[in-house]
């Protein structure tokens, strides 16, 4: 049977190797390559000549020489998105960078647009102004001229609701692919924290992560020991949180890890799991952390509570997580464990999350209409639903009762 032609767009690329689309854009093709043809666009910039292979898990894959991130990414997507419609159906973009080009798309081509607005990406304090600008009006054309467009967090499609009109689907991301460790003797002379209890946080290291505030916290507690692991190179931010903390005793700050099974050893053996976001909508590391089966204090935010389902312990200040870190009791903790690991066994699954997808795509193949948050009665003319209501007043005869 000939297999319906995707394009998977706006991620690094496959083998994933950096970060939450690009685990996505993994599993999908893990999961559907039987049932859909993908393709998928893949930064030269980010493999060597010897990675650059040409499938992988039944998908094909496509290089473009630019960066997939920051300023780049815009002519990143666009490029990408220009070479799918030679020979693809369905366009599946993740992110909006390049939303600029289509409304060109959707006058000139028949092919279908799913996109994923990725959060609310133009709040985020990393960017400056223009790029917030222009991340604003690329949000709203990624809605407008999408078929389908996906929010990976219900308030994030509250969002959108309100904003625009239009009835976003909500996809969130799996957590099945992590994996639980136990420290062998090597793993705990390579990190010597695994013999203790100790919390832990991985992200980018950026404002709206809000890692000045738990590193703050930790310093008024030396008692407690926390495990940061992100990219503090990569901005002015990171270099002096790193520079001001990394002789802080009980703190242990690391670089980006990359290797599932290190970054699961150090994760899975936590005693704590602390969550800084405050922007964006559901978070990878954040669901990971829940299969993983972690306590979880989260930054208190909608996406949080939303993903944590409420259950979680939540914080906005430095006061309020150095009262949480003093008060939580074991008994407390395990509890918190348990019921992270129920969400995400529930919730959190590529194979779930997988079969959204595959009914997203073939919904789109089918229809040439966006869905509205309004039923379509409330898009009749006044007048006539009047008319309506008055014929209906005038009828007093039930259509059971008529002999």
């Amino acid at each position: 049977m000939k297999k319906n032609k995707v394009a998977i767009i706006g991620t690094v690329g496959l083998p994933a190797k950096y970060g939450g689309f690009e685990t996505l854009a993994e599993h999908l093709v893990t999961h559907l390559s039987d049932t859909y043809d993908f393709t998928v666009y893949c930064s030269k910039k980010k493999y060597t000549k010897e990675e650059q292979i040409e499938t992988y898990k039944g998908a094909k894959l496509e290089y473009i020489n630019l960066e997939a991130n920051g300023v780049q990414s815009i002519p990143y997507d666009t490029i990408s998105i220009l070479k799918a419609l030679r020979k693809n159906e369905v366009l599946l973009i993740l992110g909006v960078a390049g939303a600029w080009i289509l409304p060109l798309v959707r006058l000139f081509t028949n092919k279908k647009i799913i996109i994923s607005i990725d959060g609310i990406e133009w709040k985020r304090d990393k960017w400056p102004l223009f790029a917030k600008l222009y991340l604003w009006w690329a949000e709203k054309i990624a809605v407008r001229f999408s078929h389908i467009d996906i929010s990976d967090n219900e308030s994030i499609q509250d969002y959108t609701a309100l904003r625009y009109q239009t009835l976003s689907r909500v996809i969130e991301y799996g957590a099945d692919h992590t994996l639980e460790v136990n420290p062998t003797l090597n793993d705990c002379i390579n990190y010597p924290f695994l013999s203790q209890d100790y919390a832990v946080k991985v992200c980018r290291i950026e404002p709206e992560n809000n890692v000045h505030l738990v590193l703050e916290a930790f310093q008024e507690l030396p008692s407690k020991t926390l495990v940061l692991v992100g990219n503090w190179k990569n901005s002015e931010y990171g270099l002096a949180l790193k520079e001001k903390y990394s002789n802080i005793p009980n703190i242990h700050l690391y670089d980006p890890i990359y290797n599932q099974r290190e970054i699961d050893l150090i994760r899975g053996n936590a005693a704590l799991y602390i969550h800084g976001h405050s922007a964006g909508g559901t978070n990878p590391s954040l669901v990971e952390a829940m299969y993983l089966g972690l306590p979880i204090i989260s930054f208190n935010v909608s996406y949080n509570k939303t993903t944590t389902e409420h259950k979680a312990l939540y914080f906005s200040t430095t006061d309020q997580l150095i009262k949480k870190l003093k008060a939580t009791s074991e008994t407390k903790l395990k509890a918190l464990s348990k019921e992270m690991k129920s969400i995400a066994l529930r919730r959190y699954t590529w194979d779930a999350i997988s079969n959204q997808y595959a009914l997203l795509i073939k919904e789109a193949l089918q229809t040439d209409k966006k869905n509205s948050v309004y039923s379509d009665i409330q898009k009749l003319d006044n007048d006539l639903l009047i008319d309506y209501h008055i014929a209906h007043l005038k009828n007093t005869e039930l259509f059971y009762s008529k002999r």
